[in-house]
């Protein structure tokens, strides 16, 4: 059963942001994640708001788990630690 990560980012430093946009695709690619939504157009309607969503598709929950706590991940994290505030949870996909 696919899982997915659903993250929430307001970035705060465009220009060292840049910097975690170049590693994570490395994290992303290893383990096969495949981007299902991506932008800034977007309502909060309940909760903090923040500016950039995402939903990233992983084949199941363990890989889309790995995949955060990759070195490739990790590295990249580090670049976005102090320039973004984000959000980011791992769920489970529904069986239909």
């Amino acid at each position: 059963m696919s899982a997915y990560w659903i993250a929430h980012v307001t970035v705060k430093d465009a220009e060292q942001y840049k910097n975690y946009m170049t590693l994570a695709p490395l994290a992303f690619k290893k383990f096969n994640a495949r981007f299902l939504a991506r932008g800034e157009k977007a309502v909060s309607l309940e909760g903090d708001a923040y500016i950039k969503h995402v939903v990233i598709e992983f084949s199941d929950y363990a890989t889309a788990v790995n995949c955060y706590h990759s070195d490739e991940y990790q590295t990249a994290k580090k670049q976005r630690e102090h320039v973004a505030d984000a959000m980011i949870t791992i769920i489970d996909g529904v069986t239909t």
